[in-house]
């Protein structure tokens, strides 16, 4: 009893470090972003915003995440061709919502309101998504390539931990190919082997780990079909491009093109290296998404850190607003249509109810 007591105590602190850890990172973010900024000048360059500016960036700002649910339909042909891609926009706005709250949880609800709306399983569902997020850092990792690239001095020595960020992740990727590879074309072999293996130090790691081999392959037997492939990856080239045009009508919102030019190529350097603070895990890329934007527009481009500042808040600003927004109307407008179809609606506690056809 009393070791099961005291191995339940310190799952509950793990759990407990897991959930507070993220928010401890955004404060730690916050104040490195904001130390040195007169709130003041950030409120005066606020003030000069440009409502035309402000419609453009959230059109193409829409656009991008549109584009993203037009690819996950595309992966997800295999599996049903007619799945809806206002069912898929709902649940990926519902998990970027949810994300602004607990990081990365937002995935698993995007799963869920995805899998019941298309009465798909959550284990295919979830697959497709892990495809995403592996497509989602190549293509981030290539975009960072065409950075140092396209920046006219040596950017790996401006952010010293980018080009070790660069070899992590192209290891993450080729790692993560290799094990899907061997998961679809010897699934039984290889899993027999990896969960027999591990089930030896610990058969909970081993069940999670066969279910996570079960999404892999579930996910990747999801995307078939040259056609197929070509859309997903020109889509993910767009999805791209579309967040370096939305970085730079970034620089236009907040009026940051009177000191200097702005250039496409101003942009896509800031989408690169700022995505890595949205990729930090903490609540929606708040306090990370802030300081690395401000360091980059300091440090590159000689903008004053109330310029800087200014820019990361109205853009992640008015992103959060939308995500807040966009999770509120899709759960709303999906359910009604679903209820019009005689479905039932979605919330998020019964999104986790396991139907008989998921068992």
């Amino acid at each position: 009893m009393v070791l099961k007591l005291s191995i339940s105590g310190k799952a509950d602190i793990r759990k407990i470090i897991g959930y507070v850890t993220p928010f401890v990172l955004m404060v730690v973010f916050l104040y490195i972003a904001f130390k040195d900024v007169d709130f003041d000048v950030v409120v005066n360059q606020l003030k000069g915003m440009s409502l035309l500016w402000l419609g453009i960036f959230i059109v193409t700002f829409l656009l991008s995440h549109f584009l993203r649910a037009v690819r996950w339909k595309y992966i997800l042909n295999s599996v049903k061709e007619d799945t809806s891609i206002w069912n898929l926009w709902g649940a990926l706005m519902v998990g970027y919502g949810v994300n602004l709250a607990i990081p990365r949880l937002g995935e698993l609800y995007r799963a869920l309101f995805g899998g019941k709306w298309e009465g798909l399983s959550r284990s295919s569902m979830l697959g497709t998504i892990i495809v995403e997020r592996i497509l989602d850092v190549l293509f981030l990792l290539l975009a960072v390539i065409f950075s140092v690239i396209l920046y006219p001095g040596d950017l790996y020595k401006e952010f010293v931990w980018l080009k070790l960020t660069v070899y992590i992740g192209m290891a993450f990727v080729a790692a993560a190919f290799i094990v899907i590879v061997l998961v679809i074309r010897l699934k039984e072999k290889f899993y027999n082997i990896i969960v027999r293996f591990i089930g030896r130090f610990s058969k909970t790691i081993a069940s999670k780990l066969g279910y996570m081999f079960g999404m892999f392959a579930d996910g990747f037997a999801s995307l078939k079909g040259t056609k197929n492939y070509i859309f997903v990856f020109t889509l993910s080239a767009m999805i791209m491009l579309l967040y370096g045009l939305n970085s730079m009508f970034g620089f236009y919102l907040v009026d940051l093109d009177g000191a200097h030019q702005v250039t496409y190529a101003m942009g896509w350097i800031l989408m690169t290296i700022s995505a890595f603070g949205i990729v930090f895990p903490t609540p929606g890329g708040f306090g990370s998404f802030h300081a690395i934007t401000i360091a980059v527009l300091v440090q590159l481009y000689n903008y004053s850190a109330e310029e800087g500042a200014a820019y990361a808040l109205a853009v992640h600003t008015i992103s959060t607003t939308i995500f807040i927004l966009s999770t509120v109307a899709s759960i709303w407008l999906v359910n009604r249509r679903q209820k019009s179809l005689g479905k039932d609606k979605q919330n998020f506690i019964n999104v986790f109810k396991i139907d008989l056809d998921e068992q």
